[in-house]
Formats: structure tokens, sequence, C-alpha cells
């Protein structure tokens, strides 16, 4: 790929030789895929398309109750302690960005006024100021006025180590200065290509200064708002009760005409996706369902009854193992798996390697999640610019046998491998959900067949993704040997994705697990091809970089990929709703409507 024929390409379509959809699949032949070429559009001053939701509705109000199935139930509503993605969509209900994702990976203002571009002076020309002008006249659920002392507060908040915040890593290396009550500057160390992650997203919601600002830092975990949020978005806050219920109201001040269309939003929380779906496509009682995360054929029987459709998003999300490089057995200064210890045996390369070939891709494909998943060797995989062409994946019983052996790894007398006195016998724990049990058996048949033993652990969903500190079964604390899940790329860029391989965000208590390097695994030069990646301009070398970062931990068989997963979810047959897979389910709920 040429950056020259990109810019040539770029400019024929400024001077009408070329259509933005000709554009578009120009780039896709050189891997270039839509949301990324979209991207390089609006560096060189071509406006977004806007691809969202087609709301129809003549005024606000009178769509009467809409029911929404979280089956991973929401724990706490503060969008800079949610680690799980339940949390994530429901404080999205009540917390704005200045700009979400929609399904085409389009910037789209939320609150604020416009874009950042070159020609309406948002960008600056060597890449490290970003002027975000905020939309007027926006209120707070309290009646305050929404202005920009707001936007800094939140950089502030989260930008604070002992905030603890989990969106921390898009906001610690920036500045943020008020220009005025509505226009604020975000500026950059270096030159930064992808300059769309703070105050954007997942990662971006504002939260009032005036219900906030005594509690950032130590005293953060205190403040009321965590489970009574105080935002702008398009419903008020009633009612919540951690692990079930969150019930709202409209918000009749909203800032958008004629939004939102409901009168009233609950979200229901508990149970299993399997329930969830049929709740709305066969019996109705619900109007969508998150995360229909359900074996293929039982999906589709349940279609057939007529009152829902299934919707699939293209994602960046992926399925992965992590394997524990630290002891989880062993407590250092009050935490377990701690960075300063080593695993006895997890450590050794070889094995990592042998359980690495132990997983059958393909038959959990094919027989398990169907057109919610898609088997890969690679972490990253969407946009197709950034997936790895060399990483490759492999299912050898044979082979693995054969490098445990080598490795001095041999079978005792119940069939268990072990060297030095140290065995290979593990636990293997993930979240509640049908599909992900199957994966578990069947990747236990498989290391039986070449002397590993693994102990299955289940936890309930709620608990398994929660952010509470205090609870050990937590993915975020890893408190065993290995486990897997689904972790969600918020953006149509890996760069925020990827810095869960970094040094500086290994999850501990110092940071109340919050930190996004789960696995703990730590490399220098994945470290320093993240920096690079951070402030190169040129497109194929920025993407080289973060390819790099992939393959680092993919090849030494920390991180192990299972499937790239399609964002699969249940809708009612009469509901239009805003389907992104590249931000949260609720990121544009204000136009949501019945048909």
């Amino acid at each position: 790929m040429g950056s020259q024929y990109i810019q040539d390409m770029v400019q024929n379509l400024k001077e009408g030789r070329v259509s933005r959809r000709s554009f578009i699949q120009r780039m896709a032949a050189l891997g270039v895929t839509a949301p990324i070429a979209t991207q390089i559009l609006a560096w060189n001053d071509v406006a977004m398309a806007n691809a969202t939701l087609e709301y129809k509705p003549t005024k606000a109000g009178g769509g009467g109750p809409l029911k929404m199935l979280l089956w991973q139930a929401p724990t706490l509503l503060n969008p800079h302690f949610a680690s799980g993605t339940k949390d994530q969509i429901a404080s999205r209900i009540f917390y704005e960005p200045l700009a979400g994702w929609d399904k085409e990976g389009n910037l789209f203002p939320q609150l604020a006024a416009e874009v950042p571009s070159k020609a309406n002076g948002g960008l600056s020309e060597d890449g490290k100021v970003v002027t975000w002008k905020l939309k007027q006249g926006v209120k707070w659920h309290d009646g305050k006025p929404f202005t920009a002392d707001d936007v800094v507060f939140t950089w502030e908040y989260a930008a604070d180590p002992a905030t603890a915040a989990y969106t921390t890593g898009a906001y610690a290396n920036i500045k943020v200065e008020k220009v005025d009550d509505h226009t604020v500057k975000v500026m950059f160390k270096e030159p930064t290509p992808f300059w769309a992650d703070p105050f954007v997203g997942v990662a971006g919601m504002i939260i009032p200064k005036h219900h906030f600002g005594d509690y950032k830092g130590a005293k953060s975990r205190e403040a009321p708002a965590n489970l009574k949020p105080v935002g702008t978005g398009p419903y008020k806050f009633v009612e919540f009760k951690p692990g079930d219920i969150i019930r709202t109201e409209r918000n009749t001040e909203y800032h958008i005409a004629n939004q939102p269309y409901f009168d009233t939003f609950e979200v229901k929380g508990g149970g299993d996706a399997v329930s969830a779906a049929r709740a709305v496509l066969q019996t109705g009682e619900y109007d969508y369902a998150w995360d229909s995360l359900v074996e293929e054929d039982v999906l589709k029987r349940m279609e057939t009854g007529g009152r829902g459709k299934v919707s699939v998003a293209v994602a960046g999300d992926v399925e992965f193992i992590t394997l524990n490089t630290t002891d989880p057995w062993t407590e250092v200064d009050g935490e377990r798996s701690s960075k300063k210890t080593k695993h006895p045996t997890l450590s050794d390369p070889a094995v990592r390697q042998a359980i690495n070939l132990l997983i059958d891709r393909d038959s959990i494909q094919k027989f398990i999640y169907g057109r919610a998943g898609i088997a890969t060797a690679s972490f990253v995989n969407q946009p197709k610019q950034f997936k790895s062409q060399k990483l490759k994946y492999e299912f050898s019983i044979a082979k693995a046998n054969q490098i445990l052996d080598e490795a001095g790894w041999k079978k005792g007398s119940d069939g268990i491998r072990e060297k030095e006195g140290k065995r290979l016998k593990y636990v293997f724990q993930t979240s509640i959900n049908a599909p992900r049990q199957k994966v578990q058996a069947i990747i236990k048949q498989a290391c039986q067949k070449a002397g590993i033993e693994l102990e299955l652990k289940s936890v309930t969903a709620s608990v398994f993704f929660s952010s509470d500190v205090a609870n050990p079964d937590t993915y975020t604390k890893l408190y065993t040997d290995m486990e897997m899940y689904t972790t969600t790329q918020p953006q149509p860029d890996p760069e925020r994705f990827l810095n869960q391989f970094t040094s500086w965000e290994v999850a501990s208590k110092e940071n109340k697990w919050l930190g996004r390097n789960v696995s703990r695994y730590t490399d220098p030069e994945a470290d320093k091809a993240y920096r690079e990646a951070q402030k190169e301009l040129d497109p194929a070398k920025r993407a080289a970089l973060l390819i790099k970062v992939n393959e680092i931990f993919c090849e030494a068989n920390v991180i192990l990929p299972v499937l790239s997963r399609t964002k699969v979810v249940s809708a009612a047959q009469n509901l239009a709703h805003d389907h992104s897979g590249w931000d949260v389910d609720t990121w544009n709920l204000a136009a949501w409507y019945r048909t």
C-alpha cells in the first residue's frame, strides 16, 4: 500500500473524479477497510458520511416502554470504572461522549457540535492538537448546564492515578485546556494519528464536575453518583438494583429534537444468553437482548418464532484464552498473580505452545459459534489492515505431545506430565454460558490426551465481569492458571485495544485491578512498538507496528486467540435500533423507535 496512491485517491475524491463509495472500494482492495478509509478522509477534510439509523418519529415520547435484557447484569454505573461491557452498556444510557462510532466506523458527534477536521480548525497541521466545539444548551439531568469545565474535569478525573479509572490509558498522556465555555483543546505530546480516543466512544463518556468534583482520586469509590448517575443522556435515572434491574424515564429536556421516542427504558439483568434470546425471538416479552451468544442451531430454531430478528454486526472483538505467567496460588503483598511472581509451569514457553496446539478452533466455530465467531490465531482481526498475516493456528495433539516430551515433561502413573516435582495441572475459568462450557470441555479432552489436566471453573457472568475490587473471581484478577472470555474492541482502530499488551497497563492491587493488561506478561519490544505506533502518521508503517505488538503476545502463546467475534443481538421485529460493532449497544439509544 503506497501512501502517495492514497493521497492521490483522496484528491480525486475531492475533485469529484471518484465517488466516496468508489474510494472505499479501492481502499478495500488494498486491505484498508471502511472504518480506516473514513478516518483517512476525515484527516484530509472530507466530511464523514452519516450511516446511523434514520430517525422517523416527529416528536419525542409516546413510544411507551422499551425493555432490554442484559444477561450479564450491571453492577455499577460509572463509565470510568466499567471494565465489563455490561457496565459500559449501562453507563451509556445516562452518560455521553463527545462523539461515538456508527456501524460503518464513522465518528458521529454526540456532545460535540461537530467532528473536528482541518477544514473547521479542529485538527492542527502537526497532528498534536484537537479542538472540540461543544453543543450549546445541553443540560445535565439535574438541570445544570453542560460546559467545557465538565470535559476538563473528566480528563483530570480519569488521568489521576489515585482514581484508578479503567479508562486512564486514554487520558494519562494528554493535556486538556478550556478555551471558552463551549470549546476545549486536547494536546498530545507527539503527532497522533488516532486522536479520536479521549472523549470518544466507550472511554469518552463525560461526567459532571458538580457531582464528582469532591470524589476525584482516592475518594473516587465513595461518590453517590457511582450508583445514581446524573448524565446528559436520553434517559434519566429512576432506580438501580446492582445485579438485577435499571429503571429510567425519558429525559424531557434531551438536546436532540424529537428524541427519545420511548417513555421509559428498563434493563433487566441476569439469566443467560439462551433465555434472553428466547424472551425476544420467541415469547416477545422483551424488545432487545444483548449478546445472543447461543449455539447456532438453537438460535436458528428460535428465529422461526417470528416475533424477533437476529442482527449481526462486524466487530473487532475476540474470544481468547489468557495463560497466566504469574503465580495465582502465591500471595505477595496482599495480591495473588502478582507481577513479582513467576508461574511454576506456564512460564515455560514449551508448555504454552503445547496448550495452543490443543485448541480445536475449527470445530468450536463449526459446531458451537456459527455466525457469532470465526476461527483465528490473531488477537486483532478487524479492520483487516491490522490483522497479522503471519499468525496461523493448528490443532495437533501429536505435536503437543512431542513438544512436551522434548521439553522434559514426563507422564506420571496417572498420565499427568511432571518435571522436577511440578505437575501440568491447571484451573481453567470462564463465565457461565453454554457455548463457553462446551469449549472448555473440548479443550479439556484434548489436553488429557497430551498429559495436561484441567479443572474447569465457571463463574456467574455478573461476578466474572464485575468491577468489584473485593471480588476474587473477576477476570481482571486472574486468580487461576488460565481463563477465557471475549474482549471488546471499542473503536475501528486497534491502538487502544492493544494497550492491554503494554507494561504500564498491568492489572494490580495498586490500580484496583483495573489495569487492562490482565495477563501481566510484558515485553520491552511490544512497549517500544506501541509507543512508536502512537506517533507514526504513515498509515502503512503504523499498521506494521501495531501488528508487531499483536504478534509478540500471540507468538509467545500467552494470548491464545480462539474466535474473531461478530456482535450478535436479538431484537423485536418492529424495533428500529442502531447496532454498531464499534461501540456499545446503547451508543445511539436516543434514536431507537418502533416501526
